[in-house]
C-alpha cells in the first residue's frame, strides 16, 4: 500500500492502460460477435479511438485472437500508425526524460 502511495502516477496510469486495453479487447470481440450475427456493428472510429487512446495492445490482441479486421487494408494502416505514433512518442519521452535528469 506504502508503494502505491508514492508511486500514485504510475498507478494509476498503469491501472488506465490496463483498464483500456480489457475495453480494446472486449469491443473486438464484441463487433466479431455482432458481425456473425448480421446486427448492427461497433463503428470502426470506436475501434479506432479505443486504440488511439492507449488500448491498441489490447486492440491488436482482439484482431488476432477473434480474426477481426485483419483484412481491411486501411483499417490495418491507421492501426498501424497508430501504434508508430504511440512508440515514437514513448521513445521520445524516455529520451527527453533521461537527458533532463542527466544535465540539470
Amino acid at each position: 500500500m506504502i508503494w502505491i502511495q508514492e508511486h500514485r502516477g504510475l498507478f494509476a496510469g498503469l491501472t488506465y492502460l490496463v483498464g483500456v486495453n480489457l475495453l480494446a479487447l472486449a469491443v473486438y470481440g464484441w463487433d466479431k460477435w455482432l458481425a456473425k450475427r448480421g446486427t448492427r456493428r461497433v463503428p470502426e472510429a470506436t475501434l479506432d479511438g479505443l486504440a488511439l487512446v492507449g488500448g491498441s495492445l489490447g486492440a491488436f490482441l482482439g484482431q488476432r485472437t477473434f480474426h477481426h479486421k485483419t483484412r481491411k487494408f486501411k483499417f490495418q494502416l491507421t492501426f498501424w500508425m497508430t501504434v508508430l505514433s504511440q512508440g515514437a512518442f514513448v521513445i521520445t519521452y524516455v529520451f527527453f526524460e533521461k537527458v533532463g535528469r542527466a544535465n540539470p
